[in-house]
């Protein structure tokens, strides 16, 4: 599954964007009071050569447009759009152009740590403000920005709504590309998660208030692996009728998936992104049009649907067929006529009378890519000639190859003929046909085969092509977690040249289309997955279209693709791995408690981990509190008891969920924590003999768990946190820890094998080291005498302890890196990190393994606590698998209980 996500999608079909001048970044000059409250910010003009130049005094005429980067981005990724763009105006002798701003984020880890989320979109605000003063005194002064945001700085960009004094006008076009909307990929802490509530809780209860901003998200598709498409997807009770979101397999003229970065420089999704500006903009304010509805239609026009034809507000409804064309009328029901050389131009006139009866729809394609008008409605004409008709060119679509025109007959009821127009072709080469058919003819339906079939049978489908489309419907084919391989031969009569066939797999519920382009004869090979569940009011079929050669033979076969079953499990639930394997380490640690208060011995990790790691123990409760969160009384008791709602329940909300994944997921816990702790523990034994071979250490001595020096080292670690970073201190006393027991703890059981018995053979000597070092069992007694043999049994058990309680604290260090990481950046401005997401849980985890790294199980054994602290590991996990899927800053929390109960076993 991790294969299918990291390695097998498309090829990257994107062309690079390249500079023809020399890139220049202009700083701009923010106000003091700006400039000393976010010193580690700063905003840039993006220029090229003479423009570049130009503007170095700033007195700016354009049309600005500000760039955000997203996590870890740098304000120079806005090259792209900006050379484009200076291209475009050049083309246009500068009647128009934008002037393209970049924030620069210092790199910051936002999608990681959301304590500077707030900071950044405060920032953002201040710029707008900026930005237009530089237009104050020009003839058309802007009153706007438009705003391109790259992954979270697309959410930044949204945020911006939030802020009590930010005027909703000041923005009149979000672009996000690549941005989580929906909820963040990794929610590693409270502060981002309570970010993304107030954005998107905002944008769904004042959705009212933000018609007059135009918002469009592109999602990258399945080459992505960083931000799946479902997450760029705006929310979906958001305003409809200003907001877009596509995936970039199916812009047209792009048709490419892109991964995370390429986002923001391919060239195909740079170019539709420029040319809609340029047709956003109104030509008496010489900026972007205040018009909503003419912002959506331009967005529809280069990003979902293109007529292949030059984008116009309100298009001419009539066209004058004027020319010495030759007038030729076809009454076959199926034309082709190929073009070259022809220096003659024709009109061909389809009479529409005859066909009415017999067939429900014509189609018509066109090779010849260009803009202009090429097929036309007569209206109630008798004779085959008309000089006004109706434009039909508006309702072509274009694809890779062709372009291509469906109408239903019944909808043109006053049209008489259809004409199509074949201009003189001078050394042009191209292909056009028009077919008339009854859409049930043309229209078949294959049921996809179940989930559970694993690739074993198949749905076939054989297509006898006549005709020039064909629309195979896919049954049953509406969750995210299904999967195929569409697998599609042709085959034909003749072996003479044809048009490559076009293959377009079409989700009518969201903007997510791939297009795949084939020589004929061919076999191809498409993936067929979703994005985007089916909503539960819509009952739309998904459909694979074929463009097809005529007289050539199509078959169509069908298969589940376990493989991409599992790359779906982990693209859409990768994140809530930690939460799966702590489960199970948390899981081993009370089942080694137990153990410890029935035998008084401590098992293996991995042994333990086999025994007691079940996923019946946790998955049956979770699921009944799901299914019962469906009734009201249960719903309202749950929520008068102040509970958090079960993730389970969020995540089937927005159908991405469904019963077997968590198995599935606990399962892979059960696999990495297994071998994390074979890998832990052979690296534990490895520095150890590495240690040994360097230093002989002294023997441990036994002393109290508290002693005046380990309470100055807990208060020491917990100024460290309060004043620095909570990670930070949670880092040293992890070292600590690992230092005391990965090595002296190893090391000592050396020495208490050999100090002081100069009775023991040099043999029995190396077997006991070895037993206690490779096995960690208790040595035989018939070699030692009874003292020594319980004190190294007791060294072992509490070893193995101690190796659990590292596994534990592993992951706690892992989810609180982003944070450490954005301190040690930003360090040189701030020696605190404020806000802090694990400084209060850093505090009580000082204390907490300042007094268990100098514990022993023998003090544990005997504790009256040790029942409760064997049994709470258990509901502890379930309440972790069932809180912190969404929520992994909560992990930490449910670890720290468990700690400090061991701890009060200890003392008590």
């Amino acid at each position: 599954g991790v294969r299918d996500v990291l390695f097998l999608y498309e090829e990257n079909r994107c062309s690079m964007t390249y500079m023809y001048e020399y890139p220049e970044y202009l700083k701009i000059k923010l106000p003091k009071k700006t400039a000393r409250r976010y010193p580690a910010y700063e905003l840039y003009l993006y220029g090229e050569g003479n423009y570049a130049e130009e503007n170095k005094n700033l007195l700016l005429t354009g049309i600005p447009v500000l760039f955000l980067p997203g996590n870890a981005g740098s304000y120079k990724q806005v090259r792209s759009l900006g050379s484009i763009a200076l291209r475009k105006a050049e083309d246009v002798d500068f009647k128009y152009h934008f002037d393209f701003f970049s924030v620069n984020f210092n790199e910051e880890l936002v999608a990681l740590y959301g304590g500077s989320l707030q900071r950044q979109t405060k920032f953002v605000h201040e710029c707008i403000k900026v930005i237009l003063k530089l237009y104050r005194d020009q003839e058309f002064t802007p009153s706007s920005v438009a705003i391109v945001g790259h992954s979270m700085g697309g959410l930044v960009a949204r945020a911006l709504l939030t802020l009590k004094n930010f005027k909703p006008e000041l923005i009149n076009l979000l672009i996000t590309q690549a941005t989580p909307h929906i909820a963040p990929v990794m929610p590693l802490d409270k502060y981002l998660t309570d970010f993304y509530t107030a954005v998107n809780n905002h944008w769904i209860l004042k959705a009212q208030d933000l018609r007059n901003l135009t918002t469009l998200s592109v999602a990258g598709g399945f080459r992505d692996y960083q931000v799946r498409s479902g997450l760029a997807f705006l929310p979906r009770l958001s305003q409809h009728d200003s907001a877009l979101s596509v995936v970039s397999s199916a812009v047209p003229r792009a048709w490419a998936s892109t991964d995370h970065l390429s986002i923001v420089w391919c060239k195909e999704l740079i170019l539709a992104t420029v040319r809609a500006l340029f047709d956003l903009i109104d030509e008496n304010t010489r900026q972007i049009t205040e018009d909503p509805k003419k912002r959506m239609s331009v967005l529809n026009h280069h990003f979902v649907r293109h007529p292949a034809k030059m984008f116009e507000e309100n298009p001419e409804a009539f066209a004058e067929l004027t020319g010495a064309f030759m007038w030729i009328t076809v009454k076959a029901s199926k034309w082709t006529y190929s073009v070259y050389n022809d220096s003659d131009g024709k009109y061909f006139t389809f009479p529409l009378a005859s066909h009415r009866k017999s067939y429900s729809h014509v189609y018509c394609e066109n090779s010849m890519l260009d803009t202009n008008s090429w097929i036309y409605g007569c209206m109630n004409t008798t004779s085959s000639m008309c000089l006004e008709a109706a434009d039909l060119s508006w309702r072509a679509e274009l694809l890779p190859t062709t372009k291509v025109v469906m109408l239903k007959l019944q909808d043109y009821p006053s049209l008489s003929h259809i004409v199509i127009q074949v201009p003189p072709a001078a050394g042009n080469k191209y292909t056009l046909g028009c077919e008339f058919f009854k859409e049930d003819s043309r229209t078949v339906q294959l049921p996809v085969t179940h989930l559970f079939s694993f690739g074993l049978s198949s749905s076939k489908i054989l297509l006898n092509s006549t005709g020039l489309l064909y629309r195979v419907q896919l049954q049953h084919f509406n969750q995210i977690y299904q999967a195929f391989k569409i697998h599609i031969e042709s085959h034909c009569q003749s072996l003479k040249e044809r048009k490559p066939s076009v293959y377009r797999l079409h989700i009518p519920w969201s903007h997510e289309d791939s297009i795949t382009v084939a020589k004929v004869p061919s076999l191809t090979e498409i993936s067929a997955k979703l994005h985007i569940a089916q909503p539960h009011n819509d009952s739309s079929l998904p459909e694979l279209n074929i463009y097809s050669s005529p007289d050539c033979q199509y078959e169509v076969i069908l298969k589940t693709s376990l493989l991409q079953v599992l790359g779906q499990i982990i693209r859409f639930h990768a994140g809530a791995f930690p939460v799966y394997i702590v489960s199970n380490i948390l899981l081993t640690y009370g089942g080694q408690l137990s153990t410890l208060r029935s035998t008084g011995q401590c098992s293996d990790f991995s042994l333990e981990l086999v025994r007691t790691a079940k996923p019946y123990k946790v998955e049956p409760l979770i699921s009944i509190v799901v299914f019962l969160q469906g009734f009201n009384w249960f719903r309202e008791i749950w929520e008068s008891l102040s509970l958090p709602e079960v993730d389970a329940a969020v995540l089937s909300s927005q159908d991405a969920w469904f019963p077997l994944v968590s198995l599935i997921l606990f399962l892979f816990g059960t696999g990495i924590a297994y071998w994390s702790g074979v890998f832990f523990s052979t690296s534990l034994r490895l520095f150890s003999s590495l240690w040994l071979i360097l230093i002989r250490p002294t023997v441990l001595q036994k002393d109290k768990l508290i002693t005046p020096r380990r309470l100055c080292g807990m208060m020491s670690l917990a100024l460290v946190s309060w004043t620095t970073c909570g990670a930070f201190a949670v880092l040293i006393i992890y070292l600590q820890y690992l230092f005391k027991h990965g090595f002296l703890q190893v090391t000592s059981v050396f020495d208490f094998q050999d100090s002081g018995h100069s009775k023991e053979t040099s043999q029995n000597s190396s077997t006991h080291t070895v037993k206690a070092q490779s096995s960690m069992d208790s040595v035989p007694e018939a070699a030692q005498s009874p003292s020594n043999s319980t004190t190294i049994a007791e060294a072992v058990n509490s070893l193995k302890m101690h190796i659990t309680i590292l596994n534990l604290f592993t992951w706690i260090v892992l989810l609180s890196l982003p944070s450490l990481i954005y301190w040690l950046k930003n360090l040189r401005y701030n020696v605190r990190l404020d806000p802090d997401p694990c400084r209060s849980t850093a505090i009580i985890l000082v204390c907490i393994l300042e007094i268990l790294m100098n514990s022993s199980t023998a003090e544990v054994k005997s504790s009256k606590l040790l029942k409760i602290a064997a049994k709470v590991p258990l509901p502890l996990s379930v309440a972790m698998l069932a809180l912190g899927r969404l929520h992994l800053y909560r992990v930490p929390h449910f670890v720290t209980f468990s700690l400090l109960l061991h701890v009060l076993c200890c003392i008590v």
